[in-house]
């Protein structure tokens, strides 16, 4: 079975920039992102309106172009766990993991007996439409998979090295806003240094743990800190964000420089 080479670049402690997908819904935009350099794409279905249909279709793309997709779906429950792994997601972001058993619950889902209690599902997308003996198939999908998970609360942080500690799980990252949120910094001073405190803390409980560390940002400083930091799966605003940015920059600059006249 084919090679994930977000988990293989994340093993090796490379450095990968993606960005988040919240606005596009053609797969073709994969082949653009991948066209750009970046070496993944993230889909968020917590936020967007991103359809199981939709999601599948860019699934089967991206391992086509072998040019990784990673999906965030709206809860760590088994439904969507199962869903986009036999859709052929290999790579996971779940939102609001609060605690070593959620983390491990999360963990379970992803993976087949006797590691974990995925479910079993005939071929299909997951399999890449091949019938394989159950004991390959099982032992590959197991070592494909590659598994983040949000800490968004302070209830997460303070449980940080118990979540950290769960085997199955293989980066961690935060939700900035909202941590801020919950921790009542959100839109004040204090945000910038409350957050980049959480990200260290959990930067140290993932090298301690063996954990990868990912990061989200959306500037280019902000990449370099991330780096700087210890993360080493760095995602870069979004396809809307860049979209907006790119428009409004050009029209402020025209706007300067060719007043509208009466």
């Amino acid at each position: 079975m084919s090679e994930n080479a977000y988990r293989a670049r994340a093993e090796r402690g490379d450095v990968q920039l993606g960005t988040w997908i919240t606005m596009i819904r053609t797969p073709a935009v994969l082949t653009l992102l991948r066209a750009a350099g970046l070496d993944f794409a993230r889909v968020d279905m917590e936020h967007s309106p991103f359809s199981m249909e939709t999601v599948a279709d860019m699934a089967t793309l991206a391992r086509a172009l072998d040019f990784p997709l990673v999906v965030r779906p709206p809860e760590g429950s088994r439904e969507w766990v199962t869903r986009l792994l036999d859709a052929g997601v290999w790579n996971l972001h779940v939102p609001q993991v609060d605690t070593p058993e959620q983390a491990a619950a999360v963990a379970s889902y992803c993976r087949y007996a006797p590691v974990g209690e995925r479910g079993m599902y005939g071929f299909g997308p997951h399999t890449e439409y091949r019938t394989l003996p159950p004991a390959e198939h099982m032992a590959a999908a197991n070592a494909r998979v590659h598994v983040t998970i949000m800490l968004e609360t302070k209830r997460a942080f303070d449980q940080l090295d118990g979540i950290a500690s769960v085997p199955g799980i293989d980066a961690l990252t935060i939700g900035p806003t909202d941590l801020a949120q919950d921790l009542g910094v959100l839109g004040t001073p204090r945000q910038r240094d409350v957050l980049d405190e959480h990200r260290r803390r959990l930067v140290d409980a993932a090298r301690k743990h063996g954990r990868a560390v990912a990061m989200l940002t959306d500037s280019l400083d902000g990449v370099r800190q991330m780096i700087a930091l210890g993360a080493t799966i760095i995602n870069y605003s979004s396809d809307a964000a860049v979209l907006r940015s790119g428009y409004a920059s050009m029209v402020a600059d025209i706007r300067r420089t060719n007043p509208a006249r009466p």
